[in-house]
């Protein structure tokens, strides 16, 4: 199986830049054309949250024709500059697991080798994420009801530390029951999320965290204490997390981009080191 992760899209009304300069709508849609020629193909597309800027009806139906694109299902889950009620009344006709949940938008998929457990982290108008004690209450379950099956958690907010003293404040806040509770579920192969626009990788509770870069701006790395956040214009990405039976859950980084033919490896016989 493979699992094709993209997140922090920041999505503008059609012909609108965001922060006065990035055009995140066409590097979206440089993502989604990157995809769309993978072979293999992916199986499924997680998209971890940020995916309007500012949570326009404009934004989403910009963002629900570039996903529409796809040949392969598109799980979407929100994050802090989303707004719940405008991306499932935009999203949801086309998106119906989004309706699984009254309150959150977060859902289980069941239908791949691998389940899907999308966990919706926002707190209206806050920068910062949480697990509430209904949410947790409501993973719990979703888990229960797993019985040990290979497992990704998908959110917005990293719930664990990267070390960024500027962005670590605005991480996914959880109750001293939460990392417990991911440890007694080892099926849980990854929890992957977006927000800090890098790729990040940690262990966490028993499991590893990742973090995929933005499909547009990425935070400039700054590991001093003190400093603001500040975007930078290195390469986008997506990340492809693979599973097989005998490895497990394997993630891999791509930017996105032309970077040229690809070529062999054809080396003369005199060429040093030369096996």
């Amino acid at each position: 199986m493979i699992i094709a992760q993209i997140t922090d899209f920041h999505v503008r009304p059609r012909g609108v830049m965001a922060y006065g300069g990035i055009d995140t709508n066409e590097m979206l849609r440089r993502a989604v054309a990157a995809i769309a020629a993978l072979d293999p193909a992916p199986d499924c597309v997680l998209a971890t949250g940020d995916l309007a800027d500012c949570g326009l009806p404009a934004e989403y139906r910009e963002i629900d024709a570039m996903l529409a694109s796809l040949p392969m299902p598109t799980f979407v889950i929100p994050g802090n500059h989303d707004r719940r009620d405008v991306m499932r009344e935009c999203l949801g006709d086309r998106h119906r697991y989004l309706h699984q949940h009254a309150d959150f938008l977060q859902y289980v998929i069941d239908d791949y080798p691998v389940r899907l457990i999308a966990l919706d982290t926002v707190i209206a108008g806050e920068h910062g994420g949480i697990v509430c004690a209904a949410r947790e209450a409501w993973l719990a379950e979703a888990l229960a009801k797993g019985n040990g099956s290979p497992t990704i958690v998908f959110m917005h907010h990293p719930p664990f530390r990267t070390g960024v003293p500027a962005m670590d404040p605005m991480m996914c806040r959880t109750a001293p029951t939460f990392a417990p509770l991911v440890s007694r579920h080892p099926e849980i192969e990854r929890i992957v999320a977006g927000h800090y626009h890098r790729p990040i990788v940690t262990r966490f509770a028993g499991t590893i965290g990742f973090v995929a870069p933005s499909t547009a701006h990425q935070v400039a790395l700054d590991l001093r204490d003190g400093e603001p956040t500040r975007w930078i214009l290195e390469p986008p990405g997506i990340a492809l997390h693979t599973y097989g039976s005998g490895s497990g859950i394997v993630s891999h980084v791509v930017p996105i981009g032309d970077f040229g033919p690809i070529h062999d490896f054809e080396l003369p016989a005199d060429y040093p080191g030369q096996a």
